[in-house]
């Protein structure tokens, strides 16, 4: 591509950016109070979808003497991000559609201790007679080219106000310690703009096979978790 149509395709993608970045803020400027009412409604999803989580390990901290979760982190997507999905994906702005298509603008953000934890948690918050899954993938057992590693549910729960109860969609992301720790890094690293193409490729490697250490580090350690449980009933076994 030459230098003439180089500028012309960057001339068309800012137009395209800044007039889809003015028509959302002018939708939003009309739609302030609807479009606030339905943020509260993801923010209450939230609440409740955190809320669960927190039951559960109270639960197996009394029960179990175990911690499965190290800790909880929530977000309301962005309107920049919201801008940029409705951009990529064609979506029409009304609150209709963006309610219909957009499934993570509440997220939620499960750091647990060992990979087993990931799946028990998934299994006692399906379990739930209110939470309806909608999406599931998998990053764990088929990571992404980068090495990054993850387990997404989109699922729907009722959220309920003076005088109605609504369906809510919220992603709820679940991760050891080691992945959070990754993931967290590789995104700091991937919006670096100054790095040569060849250097970022080469970078890109490190990530990929930091990636395999991290999930290998993850496996041991679920292995010692499990000598050390099987240890202490045998243990507790012969005491009684």
């Amino acid at each position: 591509m030459d230098l003439k149509n180089i500028l012309k395709t960057r001339k068309e993608k800012f137009v395209r950016d800044n007039l889809m970045s003015d028509e959302f803020l002018e939708f939003i400027r009309q739609n302030k109070e609807p479009y606030d009412m339905l943020m509260s409604y993801y923010r209450c999803a939230i609440m409740e979808v955190e809320t669960k989580f927190k039951v559960l390990n109270e639960q197996f901290s009394l029960q179990y003497d175990r911690n499965p979760i190290e800790g909880i982190k929530s977000r309301i997507k962005s309107r920049k991000s919201l801008i940029k999905k409705i951009r990529n994906r064609g979506i029409p702005i009304t609150l209709e559609a963006i309610e219909e298509n957009i499934t993570d603008i509440a997220g939620l953000r499960i750091i647990c201790s060992f990979p087993e934890d990931i799946y028990m948690l998934e299994e006692c918050l399906l379990e739930q007679d209110d939470v309806t899954l909608i999406e599931r993938k998998n990053y764990i057992k088929e990571p992404k080219p980068s090495g990054y590693r993850s387990l997404h549910l989109i699922v729907e729960v009722p959220i309920f106000l003076h005088k109605e109860k609504r369906n809510v969609k919220v992603e709820v992301q679940l991760r050891t310690i080691a992945m959070d720790f990754w993931a967290s890094l590789e995104h700091k690293l991937r919006y670096k703009k100054s790095i040569p193409e060849n250097q970022s490729q080469e970078l890109a490697r490190e990530l990929a096979e930091c990636a395999e250490i991290s999930a290998m580090l993850d496996e041991r350690m679920q292995i010692i978790r499990n000598k050390i449980s099987s240890a202490q009933e045998n243990g507790d076994n012969k005491r009684a």
